[in-house]
């Protein structure tokens, strides 16, 4: 499962990286960047849930 971060919605509320920081990173530019290419399936759910809070549909996984 990849997971990806669409910078044109993500409002820098951190909510992805307070839920699952193994996956998802604030940096520089005040947005989250997912800071892994292939999720092993132990943080599966947890990036789930982090899609599933993002206020504002920024999170998206295939």
């Amino acid at each position: 499962m990849k997971f990806k971060v669409d910078h044109e919605l993500c409002v820098g509320c951190e909510a992805c990286e307070g839920v699952c920081p193994k996956v998802f990173e604030m940096q520089d530019d005040g947005k989250a960047h997912v800071i892994v290419d292939a999720l092993s399936s132990d943080f599966e759910a947890d990036a789930l849930e982090a899609e599933e809070a993002c206020p504002v549909q920024a999170i998206s996984h295939e």
